[in-house]
């Protein structure tokens, strides 16, 4: 048999397959199944977020940027606002606890006051040793003015040797014993008008009656 392969197949009546229909390479544009190769085309690119906002009115677009970019004001914001409140509800619990123990100790000390003067009354109770018919008049020192008490000859003595004393007590000066006016004292110190120091020498520029 003389001749190639093919031209003895075609003699015999044998017809040659039909070629394949090229497939487009990357520079014909085309991708696979004849579509247009969008990868480097501005037609392919996916909408990003710069282009989300496209096609959409002026107004719709500032609505949703508030909501996205205006949203972490708001957060901040409301944060601020929470921060102050806090403060002042310290602030006002500080002031008001503050006020409650003012309250306190003043609701204390008047308690102990009305306390002290209560023992002061029961101690006095029958106590004086004023005289009606009392004619000299002791001058003594008290809350920085010159007061006076009358008594006899008898306590004036014993007043200058220290072995009465004068105390206060509603508005009136009374004559007691030395250990009535110790014991006030210790009470309520603001109450001893008048004891005298029998050991303390007698001041030269007081009248006789003050000398103690």
């Amino acid at each position: 048999m003389t001749g190639s392969l093919k031209d003895q197949l075609l003699a015999l009546g044998f017809k040659p397959a039909p070629k394949p229909p090229s497939k487009p390479g990357p520079k014909d544009g085309h991708g696979p199944k004849g579509k247009p190769d969008r990868k480097d085309g501005a037609a392919g690119k996916a909408p990003g977020p710069a282009d989300s906002g496209r096609g959409e009115p002026a107004g719709r677009r500032h609505d949703r940027a508030q909501r996205t970019g205006g949203g972490q004001a708001s957060s901040s914001s409301d944060s601020t606002e929470i921060d102050l409140a806090k403060a002042y509800a310290l602030r006002a619990k500080a002031e008001r606890e503050e006020k409650q123990r003012l309250e306190r100790e003043a609701a204390e000390k008047a308690r102990l006051k009305a306390e002290r003067k209560a023992r002061v009354a029961a101690l006095l109770e029958g106590a004086a040793l004023n005289l009606a018919d009392a004619e000299h008049p002791r001058h003594f020192e008290y809350a920085g003015k010159i007061r006076r008490v009358y008594v006899d000859d008898a306590q004036l003595a014993a007043l200058n040797r220290g072995e009465l004393g004068v105390v206060q007590h509603r508005g009136r000066f009374l004559v007691v014993t030395r250990d009535l006016a110790t014991q006030i004292h210790a009470i309520e110190p603001a109450l001893l008008a008048l004891l005298a120091d029998p050991d303390a020498p007698a001041p030269d520029d007081l009248p006789p009656d003050l000398a103690g």
